[in-house]
């Protein structure tokens, strides 16, 4: 089975085409695939598939490590999207793919670069469920009471503001309570952030994943955060991966902008499908 593997600001996915699968992509072989040791290693799997829409270019779902499916990845997509420019899916420089939060439409603006119309964010969601028309909260991890923004942007987002103690912060601690917390039924991803004028500096803790480099949707939960508490737009996200740039207008609609560029291409092993086929 072919694949490619891909990174943006050290977010890197594994790339395969339905067409190439000789079985469903089930729970299990998503873990082994993504396994750094037992498989290829990765942060999640995008797989992409022909649309019978004329208006879609394609079809593309977001499997996280743990073998769970996310709605939205906005480093994922720039992935997808640039692998299906690359290998001729399309040679428009504006297109449209459809994903599990709905269509998703990028303007390519070089061989590695595109700015993605993510959508309009919302501070109310069925992932909140309890939450106030302004999406603010208080929860409790890590023997700390955290005032919390909620962001739905095709995904749930847990923005908090960390103000000067943000680099100190132990993620691996904090994170599992939040991502986990009874407020969010779906679970959410966290992101941790500060604010200097136009620039938001944040660190991700990715539901399903852990703390990442960095994670394209995380980038626009913090930014509208931000920008919900007087930041102006656009905004630039300084992630432990590099830097990202966030434009909100203000009925929130999203369009992030970044770079994605593949890392390898390969064929699984004999040996390794046959792993694979066995997992059932």
């Amino acid at each position: 089975m072919k694949f490619e593997k891909w990174q943006a600001l050290g977010n890197d996915y594994i790339i395969i085409e339905d067409a190439n699968l000789p079985w469903e992509l089930t729970q299990q072989r998503i873990q082994r695939i993504c396994d750094p040791h037992f498989g290829v290693g990765a942060d999640g799997i995008l797989l992409l598939s022909r649309s019978d829409d004329p208006e879609l270019v394609a079809n593309l779902r977001i499997f996280n490590p743990d073998g769970s499916e996310a709605e939205l990845s906005g480093n994922g997509a720039r992935e997808a999207i640039l692998y299906l420019r690359k290998h001729g899916w399309t040679d428009s420089e504006r297109f449209t793919i459809m994903t599990v939060s709905g269509p998703v439409t990028p303007t390519i603006t070089s061989e590695r670069t595109c700015a993605v119309e993510m959508g309009r964010a919302s501070t109310t969601s069925k992932d909140y469920p309890e939450g106030g028309p302004d999406g603010k909260g208080t929860l409790s991890s890590g023997d700390r009471d955290w005032k919390f923004q909620h962001v739905s942007i095709g995904n749930p987002q847990c923005a908090i503001e960390a103000g000067a103690d943000l680099e100190e912060l132990d993620l691996g601690k904090i994170g599992p309570g939040i991502e986990n917390n009874v407020l969010f039924p779906n679970r959410s991803n966290v992101s941790f952030y500060r604010v200097s004028g136009s620039r938001v500096r944040a660190r991700i803790f990715e539901r399903g994943v852990g703390e990442t480099l960095s994670s394209g949707t995380g980038a626009s939960g913090a930014a509208v955060a931000a920008f919900l508490n007087g930041a102006p737009s656009p905004i630039t996200v300084e992630l432990d991966g590099g830097e990202l740039k966030v434009e909100i207008t203000d009925d929130l609609d999203v369009t992030l902008t970044g770079w994605a560029e593949p890392i390898a291409a390969g064929e699984l092993a004999p040996e390794m499908m046959a792993a694979l086929a066995d997992l059932g």
